[in-house]
């Protein structure tokens, strides 16, 4: 378990310094990753990472075509 709480943390830092207002894709989040050389696996692993942790409360899943993600503060 701690790999994935290794990621989220990653993600986390890293939206955190964007600033980002608006809910993000996975695959703009991984693009903000790779641009802060983050590499991260792929945006599928961006979005099971963040989907386990909208089980815990600690992020919103907005259901459109594509997800888009918002970290709970």
């Amino acid at each position: 378990m701690a790999r994935p709480a290794r990621e989220y943390d990653r993600i986390r830092t890293v939206l955190a310094e964007t600033d980002a207002d608006e809910p993000l894709t996975a695959r703009e989040i991984l693009q903000l990753l790779e641009a802060r050389d983050e590499p991260f696996e792929s945006a599928h692993r961006v979005a099971t990472v963040l989907g386990r942790r909208a089980r815990e409360g600690e992020v919103t899943v907005i259901q459109s075509s594509p997800y888009r993600y918002r970290l709970e503060t």
